[in-house]
């Protein structure tokens, strides 16, 4: 399953990401969008996790979760339509 986290803070790297979501099961990869132009975060990722139960149980739990002092969104990612 594909997460959708929003409202990072700038700061926030892919191993704290990766640290918040090991303990409730596989996590396949994690990527913070990262801004071109200045190679900075855009304040959101993604995670992916290959067992829906688990993925379910960390975006129940993380949701709202206060991370370097911002209250972090996550849910399912909506897939796009292809261009």
């Amino acid at each position: 399953m594909n997460i959708l986290i929003r409202n990072l803070s700038r700061l926030t790297t892919e191993g704290e990401i990766q640290g918040l979501f090991n303990p409730f099961g596989t996590v396949r990869s994690v990527k913070i969008v990262m801004d071109a132009k200045t190679g900075k975060s855009k304040g959101f990722g993604f995670v992916e996790m290959p067992d829906a139960e688990e993925a379910a149980k960390a975006i129940k739990t993380l949701n709202r979760k206060t991370v370097r002092g911002e209250s972090i969104r996550v849910k399912l990612s909506k897939s796009r339509p292809p261009r």
